[in-house]
């Protein structure tokens, strides 16, 4: 992925930082994770990293899933800056189970030069089964933040995917609501044979298209994007039972729909604030995990 040529919304963010050059030194992170399966339980068998990107080991701390390894990705920057460029490969082998997530929201500084960008490759063999549920990505004002995901996903495994997108720093000063330049999302997914699932982007550009207005985002600040891939009698169980639902009351919006090719779900939630919206992203994988894998999310931690 790496190699793809720039997508035309990139076009005015290719200019040199007048500090490190783009992908130089420091400012090339890449991880690689691979789960596999030890008798009655999943381990963290493989692991490369390049700083700013750390791990330290898999937890087993999950007490709905105790066999389950937890890696909380780490980031010893700060944040993403302007020219760097993350590289994340996650695998798990036949029959095995992990739980990727990271250690606080992920932080898109202020830019005045090029961009950020980050590629993710996800391969689950078969009958393999991998949460990857990251805490909010906050873009400050004028970032410009690209990520591209690539899965490869054998028909019996399931992947749980998730990402929240707050507008920005919403009690920041006076706020920053929708003040960065771009957020550009692309994830694709494929068989193992090469055959294509889908393709799924969007891309926010808030001074070109005014974000906060009906039919868009209207007066809602965070958004919640979950994609289920999973074989179809688990996704008619678990479309069965998260049902769509707007509550004005409480300020959010969710909905479930059919991913192409019978590929599994999509579940897209809106609200404004991010608790909200990640108590709902909460509740759909509290259906997902019991009907893929037989076991109970956990009660959520008293301070969270």
């Amino acid at each position: 992925m790496s190699t793809a040529p720039p997508p035309p919304e990139l076009a005015p963010y290719l200019d040199e930082p007048p500090q490190l050059r783009s992908g130089g030194f420091g400012k090339d992170a890449r991880l690689r994770l691979r789960f596999e399966r030890r008798g009655a339980r999943s381990i963290l068998a493989a692991m490369e990293r390049k700083a700013p990107l750390l791990v330290q080991k898999a937890l087993y701390c999950d007490e709905g899933m105790p066999e389950l390894p937890v890696v909380f990705i780490i980031s010893n920057a700060g944040g993403i800056l302007q020219g760097d460029r993350y590289t994340m490969d996650f695998s798990v082998a036949e029959g095995a189970w992990g739980h990727v997530t990271t250690q606080a929201a992920t932080k898109i500084h202020e830019m005045d030069a090029n961009h950020a960008s980050q590629a993710q490759e996800i391969v689950l063999e078969d009958g393999a089964y991998l949460e990857y549920l990251p805490e909010a990505t906050i873009p400050f004002a004028r970032s410009r933040f690209l990520t591209r995901t690539r899965v490869r996903i054998a028909p019996s495994a399931t992947l749980l995917y998730g990402e929240v997108l707050m507008g920005g720093r919403k009690y920041y000063k006076a706020g920053e609501r929708y003040n960065f330049d771009l957020f550009s999302s692309t994830v694709s997914a494929e068989r193992p044979d090469g055959a294509s699932l889908f393709v799924e982007k969007f891309v926010v550009e808030p001074a070109r298209s005014p974000i906060g207005r009906p039919g868009v985002m209207d007066d809602y600040d965070v958004f919640g994007n979950v994609l289920l891939l999973t074989p179809p009698e688990i996704a008619d169980a678990v479309a069965a039972r998260a049902a769509s639902a707007w509550n004005k009351a409480e300020g959010w919006a969710a909905g479930v729909g059919r991913l192409p090719n019978g590929a599994g779900l999509v579940y897209k939630v809106v609200g404004r604030e991010t608790s909200v919206v990640r108590a709902r992203v909460r509740d759909f994988w509290s259906i997902v995990r019991p009907q893929a894998v037989g076991r109970p999310v956990p009660p959520e931690f008293a301070w969270r």
